[in-house]
């Protein structure tokens, strides 16, 4: 297989060389020593600093935990309403001032699938996520084993997990900046619906005072009804991990994800957050690219039943640019090919290539226009004997 490059069926309206003048990417200040943001919309990268540096996540490790569940909530196999019994020792470890941010579980309490992911999300109860994390595999350490099997499997290749919930375990756990926003885009992408349910919750009602009071804790999420459109993830902090937040908001069909680690208070932590989101829409601009459904270009098939197929946008694709201005930009569909058939309408084969000046290439993808199925005995000898002699 080798990467080709394929001839544009039709002129796409702003993939023309229409715009001669090179704009610089907006800047942005801030005291964070590692940030990074990414518009899901179009998978351009708006900003990065020492994005793939190794660092202790603290609580936003919880959002693993989540996407775990959420994965098997999917699949039929965790049900949101199975009753899980807390376990006393879990309890005497996992409560009191010494063991941070808790839901207020209580010893032999029964407690459902869905309150404990409240409890994770909206109030990063650690003993929440050991409680989980138990009943969904028997040990908090056959969970955590899955936690980076699935990290690997979506693609988190910079992280590593020792915990449940990020408590401090001597750098076992670690992640970077780029995959805690990879991960923030594979919950929302892969989970829309547990997502929109679970994450933008303000705030939650568990367990009683001394007083036999209702405990409600706030999300401390620093988006949530400061920056429009905003609906989740997860704040974190420990001593060690300083104060960090991975989150996103949505406005007019572009969606953001930022992540922002090692500020030294909450208020640094929210301050910055909110100009950070705020700038991540006010200084770029969503471009229309390819309408939904239309036809970019043709990519070959390899002993297919068609010796090509069409390669169509999946949904409307946009590029990000600066906002208010015009930069050239050009364009190339590759595909490592030839593709080998068969192949199905929709699938993902190829990707458009978006390029302009002092910005990262976007990667936009192309699916296949219809089925291509396998060619029959004689069609295989041809392709393999043209293959031979090239």
């Amino acid at each position: 297989m080798k990467t080709l490059y394929a001839t544009f069926a039709a002129p796409l309206a702003l993939v023309a060389l229409a715009y001669p003048s090179i704009a610089a990417a907006p800047q942005f200040d801030t005291p964070a020593p590692v940030a990074f943001m990414k518009d899901l919309s179009s998978g351009a990268i708006l900003f990065q600093r020492d994005a793939d540096r190794r660092m202790p996540p603290a609580s936003m490790a919880k959002m693993m935990t989540v996407y775990v569940a959420f994965d098997l909530v999917k699949k039929g196999q965790l049900k949101l309403n199975d009753m899980v019994t807390v376990q006393p020792e879990t309890w005497k470890k996992w409560h009191g001032p010494q063991a941070g941010s808790t839901m207020f579980l209580s010893p032999n309490e029964q407690v459902s699938v869905a309150n404990l992911l409240y409890g994770i999300v909206t109030l990063s109860g650690n003993d929440a996520c050991v409680v989980l994390a138990e009943h969904i595999a028997g040990t908090e350490q056959n969970f955590v084993e899955r936690m980076n099997r699935t990290a690997k499997q979506i693609g988190l290749n910079n992280s590593h997990f020792g915990t449940s919930n990020g408590w401090p375990d001597g750098g076992v756990t670690y992640v970077t900046a780029r995959d805690l926003g990879d991960l923030a885009d594979h919950t929302i992408q892969d989970f829309p619906q547990l997502y929109k349910q679970f994450y933008s919750k303000r705030d939650f009602t568990w367990g009683k005072t001394m007083g036999g009071n209702a405990i409600t804790q706030a999300n401390r999420d620093p988006l949530l009804g400061r920056v429009a459109g905003a609906d989740g993830l997860k704040t974190g902090h420990t001593e060690e991990a300083g104060y960090g937040f991975t989150g996103s908001a949505e406005q007019n069909g572009r969606r953001l994800v930022m992540v922002m680690a090692g500020l030294n208070s909450s208020n640094a932590r929210a301050e910055e957050s909110v100009k950070f989101m705020n700038w991540g829409f006010r200084a770029w601009q969503a471009k229309p690219v390819v309408a939904k459904g239309k036809k970019v270009a043709d990519a070959e098939v390899q002993m297919g039943s068609s010796s090509s197929v069409g390669l169509v946008a999946p949904r409307q694709l946009t590029v990000t640019l600066p906002a208010g201005l015009d930069p050239a930009i050009s364009a190339k569909v590759v595909y490592q090919g030839p593709i080998k058939a068969p192949i199905k309408a929709g699938q993902h084969i190829a990707d458009l290539v978006v390029s302009s000046p002092d910005m990262p290439a976007q990667r936009l993808p192309l699916v296949a226009d219809k089925d291509v199925d396998e060619a029959g005995f004689f069609g295989r000898a041809w392709s393999g004997l043209t293959s031979l002699f090239g």
